[in-house]
């Protein structure tokens, strides 16, 4: 996995942490895109929980359908014995966990995994007061010594939990956690991951939607273009997901639209899958998964290697159920169609190689992270925009970057790291537990695992690499943090021909710069105000103020544009707490003498939408600054961190080396 996704993660989870910690309310809601690791985060989220409060006891509430229930638990049960969250341990609430006709729940765990259905009425759980009494026992009401704290945690909280909202007064904390939260239900979120920032890094994919006067054979006809690059350059069978949205007309569109489609020569060898709510209705063209019951064809159909091509759902398509594979999605629409909605999207969004992305090539990781959708898009203030290079210029041989990367420990030159290791001293009177050691080892970036395994070739090697983290991480952030010794500039590369953004109501009508909207609209979005003036000023040469300080910038049209992060290599790694992070620097321009100037802008005003911790921004700036420092020094490129003031600009010039400043612009 991308550390940039790694740190998203870990941002987002540190956050909710935060918030609740807080304690100025009992509820609290995590908003974050399908396919972005929500059921990881919720299991990270509780064990930093618990391990600050062991009093604490969890309740996660899940959908029944789809076995959505089985599935996390069994996710947070495999993060515990792996060690990667160890204080977790997790207890499936479900109808086999009887005893003498009843229900039986143990006292003896801290995360309880209900699914939603299993408590309502008529149910044991419920009408027998089982489960109120299990709650009431873990609270200490009664003669039991616990005394722990409830919270819960409502996965997929869009859908109602009317039942187990009666129970409230039991519940210390609610958390809400959902890619389509309920804002009528005052689930407004408290942290929140954008699609555009799981899109830049790469947890999900971003999506070109299709023509509207598309038919299901052209979608088709896509598909099977794209088929074969899947298999070529990601070893994975695609899938393409029809959904139905009209289910009085089901029957008629299968008989009249869907099956004939499929049925024409080109997709004779296409095999596909019918699901609908009622077993009997299902059906597959596949005579070997016939003979098997519906749910073995779901998760038959989740492999990578399955050889069902098409999917056809009727209505909605369950939430929880995962099928990276899947990159294509069309809607068969009529005049009861509605809007497709994220959690619907979400199916064809996930990544299919994300855990190892970075050892893809170019070409597989622009496909990995690219999703066709035909239908009904959502209209939001965040719906993403697609954009493609300006084609009147070769813009991609005239503008060329060159982006640095820093180097790991073990190839650093006047450094043999394997003699460091093995003269690091074995003095400790005791020793973790392995377990402990493995955990403390899973903490660390991907950088400091990497070397651990490559050094150690047996168990005593890894013992003492794993016992002396602390030591080879502070000589490790030594030599990073010397960019100097660390850094290396890794060839050119230019804007990608295909990025996409996020819209928004920070607008700029922009016309000579290198980017066109699909649409040929010539109003762009940006993340800030203050990118968005700075973009103004580098389009307005007019301005006086600019032309003093800043004239050399300006040469011919369409040799500048926003680094918008998807797709994008225009990246400066840094260091910073620990980790090697990545600057995708806001906007690049080539002079008419061919220098190439590149900005990454700050502001301090505060706003509604921005609470800015300004130790943390400051520490953030001053690591960009000596990062930029040194990228002048190999790069030859220059760089600038204008930061907006109210509404004066102070701007931080970094050129050959050496740091300037301009005030009051």
């Amino acid at each position: 996995m991308l550390q940039e996704a790694k740190d998203l993660q870990n941002s987002a989870v540190s956050k909710l942490v935060n918030v609740v910690g807080q304690k100025e309310k009992s509820e609290y809601t995590f908003k974050s895109p399908t396919g972005s690791g929500k059921t990881y985060m919720m299991a990270d989220f509780m064990n930093r929980i618990i391990c600050a409060n062991p009093d604490v006891i969890f309740l996660v509430s899940t959908l029944s359908k789809s076995s959505l229930a089985e599935q996390n638990y069994k996710s947070f049960k495999a993060l515990s014995e792996n060690g990667t969250f160890s204080r977790l341990n997790p207890f499936l609430i479900n109808s086999d966990s009887s005893g003498e006709g009843n229900i039986f729940i143990p006292l003896d765990y801290n995360v309880y995994v209900l699914p939603r259905d299993l408590y309502k009425d008529k149910s044991k759980l419920k009408d027998t007061g089982i489960f109120k009494n299990f709650l009431l026992s873990i609270k200490g009401s009664f003669s039991s010594p616990q005394k722990k704290r409830i919270f819960v945690i409502k996965d997929e909280c869009h859908i109602a939990t009317s039942n187990l909202d009666e129970l409230k007064d039991c519940f210390s904390v609610v958390i809400n956690f959902s890619a389509t939260p309920k804002l009528s239900r005052s689930q407004t979120p408290d942290v929140e991951i954008t699609n555009e920032e799981a899109e830049n890094a790469k947890l999900i994919k971003t999506v070109e939607q299709g023509s509207e006067t598309d038919t299901l054979e052209n979608a088709l006809d896509k598909f099977e273009k794209v088929k074969g690059e899947y298999t070529n350059l990601l070893s994975v069978n695609p899938c393409f997901i029809v959904q139905i949205s009209n289910k009085d007309k089901a029957e008629e569109e299968l008989e009249k639209n869907i099956f004939p489609t499929l049925q024409k020569e080109k997709f004779q060898n296409l095999k596909w899958v019918y699901i609908s709510g009622k077993e009997k209705e299902c059906d597959t063209n596949d005579s070997g998964l016939k003979k098997l019951s519906v749910s073995k064809w779901k998760d038959y159909m989740k492999e990578k290697t399955s050889s069902i091509s098409v999917i056809i759902f009727k209505m909605v398509i369950s939430e929880g159920w995962d099928i990276p594979r899947a990159c294509m999605l069309y809607q068969i629409r009529d005049s009861k169609s509605k809007q497709l909605d994220e959690q619907v999207m979400g199916r064809v969004r996930r990544n299919p190689h994300l855990l190892d992305f970075e050892t893809l090539s170019k070409e597989a990781r622009k496909l990995a992270c690219t999703s066709w959708i035909w239908g009904i898009m959502p209209k939001t203030e965040n719906a993403a925009r697609n954009v493609n290079l300006y084609s009147g210029y070769n813009i991609e041989n005239e503008i060329r970057i060159t982006p640095t990367k820093l180097k790991p420990i073990n190839e650093a030159k006047n450094l043999d790291f394997e003699e460091y290791v093995k003269n690091l001293k074995d003095d400790k009177i005791t020793h973790k537990s392995i377990f402990d050691m493995y955990q403390d080892l899973q903490k660390c970036d991907g950088d400091i695992q990497a070397m651990c395994y490559e050094y150690a070739k047996n168990y005593s090697d890894w013992r003492i690499f794993a016992e002396n983290l602390s030591s080879i991480k502070t000589k490790r952030s030594e030599y990073i943090s010397d960019y100097s010794k660390s850094m290396y500039a890794c060839g050119n590369v230019s804007f990608p021909s295909f990025s996409c953004y996020n819209e928004s109501e920070r607008t700029l009508t922009l016309n000579d710069w290198v980017w066109r909207r699909k649409d040929n609209e010539s109003d762009f979005s940006f993340d800030s105000e203050a990118e968005r003036k700075w973009a103004e000023l580098l389009k307005d040469i007019r301005s006086a103020s600019i032309q003093q300080t800043t004239s050399e910038l300006f040469g011919n049209k369409f040799l500048w544009g926003k680094n918008f992060p998807f797709n994008s290599e225009i990246k400066f790694e840094y260091y910073l707490d620990g980790n090697i992070h990545s600057s995708y620097p806001d906007f690049v321009m080539k002079d008419k003498k061919g220098r190439i100037h590149i900005f990454e802008v700050k502001s301090v005003n505060k706003s509604a939408q921005l609470n800015i911790d300004e130790a943390e921004y400051a520490k953030k700036v001053n690591a960009l600054i000596s990062c930029y420092l040194e990228c002048s020094r190999k790069t030859n490129h220059i760089f600038y961190l204008p930061v907006l003031d109210k509404s004066q600009w102070q701007i931080t010039v970094l050129k050959n080396g050496e740091k300037s400043t301009i005030d009051n612009m």
